[in-house]
């Protein structure tokens, strides 16, 4: 399914693998901005899954910054004391991208063309959509199937980064011991996660536009998914940073005080009306803003549900606010809803954690690749 080994080397070992089958027993591991986040899933029979273990372990300050490693030790480090944590004897990882670091492309391709015909037809049109030399590049296809209008022809996907980027996490990965079996992109593997919500919509989302709104540390993700396509895609500069900001101000903490506090409570009285309230309508009005934007650019005037993911997700009262603020139904996003739980797992704790752990939950769904 990859281009040819004899072309690339390093660590393309790992990104030639994206969307390969037969995936091994392995882990999904998530390096966002401010934390190393692990999850590992078993077969439960019937079609379920089970959560056998997750763990989140915080990244020091600027350690990661817009998706870029900038201390490769310390990420490395927090790799390592994530998977100690995570106590399980699994070394294989699937690891993800940024999706601002990976370039994807969907063409069409004549229908019954050999692999090595694919390759050659992904390599033309790679050099037509990659402002860089194939040479700078890492670069994978997956063929998705029938193309939507064209019986004679299939649509493939094209993926491709620069190699720098991969290289990066693959070093973290292996100076933590471990071994990196799989390299995604996070925007596909929360839309995988995403897969396991969708049954709670009627008929299971059908031709329902769904917006899954990603609160990060520093920016706001909107996808809005269409019968599991993604039909709009816009990045916000608006995250859980300015709330930690805001308590460290408003309380004397420090960012590791406050990160913690903001998760586990125990804040002043005053937090709530002073803090969290007007940080919460500033966040419900970048969504209805991401909302218009969703109108004003598309032949859509209308969204069904809204998604929301991120550790920002799990604040209390955040599904009202953003439920009366855009006047469209919202949950909070909960890929583990309908699984089972080992015994090692604390209900309560992984649906506060659950949110925010969707990317990696979409990875360690790479497990069970046909």
């Amino acid at each position: 399914m990859a281009l040819s080994k004899d072309k690339f080397s390093g660590a393309f070992a790992a990104l030639e693998r994206m969307f390969q089958p037969k995936a091994p027993p392995l882990i999904g591991m998530d390096i966002s901005t401010t934390a190393v986040k692990m999850v590992e899933l078993s077969a439960s029979g019937n079609n379920m899954y089970r959560v056998e273990r997750y763990a989140i372990e915080p990244l020091p300050r600027d350690s990661v910054v817009e998706g870029n490693i900038n201390n490769l030790d310390a990420v490395g480090e927090a790799v390592k004391r994530c998977h100690n944590r995570l106590g399980s004897g699994i070394k294989n990882v699937a690891l993800a991208l940024p999706n601002a670091a990976v370039i994807t492309k969907k063409i069409l391709v004549p229908a019954g063309l050999t692999e090595e015909e694919i390759e050659v037809q992904v390599e033309t049109e790679a050099n037509q959509y990659i402002p860089f030399s194939l040479d700078e590049v890492n670069l994978d296809f997956q063929v998705i199937g029938p193309a939507p209008n064209s019986e004679e022809d299939v649509e493939v996907l094209i993926a491709a980064s620069r190699k720098e980027k991969v290289e990066d996490r693959v070093a973290a990965t292996e100076v933590a011991g471990l071994k990196p079996a799989v390299v995604d992109v996070d925007l596909l593997a929360a839309q995988a996660a995403y897969a396991l919500i969708e049954t709670q919509f009627p008929n299971n989302g059908r031709d329902l536009n769904i917006a899954i709104v990603d609160v990060g540390a520093a920016f706001t993700v909107v996808n809005v998914l269409r019968n599991g396509q993604s039909i709009y895609l816009r990045e916000q500069p608006f995250g859980g940073a300015q709330l930690t900001q805001e308590i460290q101000d408003k309380f004397g903490l420090s960012r590791e005080e406050a990160e913690v506090a903001k998760r586990a409570g125990g804040l002043p009285d005053n937090y709530e009306t002073e803090v969290l309230n007007p940080f919460l309508d500033t966040f419900s009005l970048e969504v209805t803003r991401a909302l218009q934007f969703f109108f004003t650019s598309t032949q859509y005037n209308q969204v069904n549900h809204i998604v929301l993911a991120g550790g920002c997700a799990a604040l209390p009262g955040v599904e009202r606010a953003v439920e009366q603020r855009t006047q469209v139904k919202t949950i909070v996003a909960n890929p583990f809803a309908n699984m089972a739980l080992s015994s090692k797992i604390r209900p309560k704790n992984l649906q506060q954690d659950a949110p925010s752990l969707m990317v990696a939950c979409g990875l360690a769904l790479r497990r069970f690749d046909p």
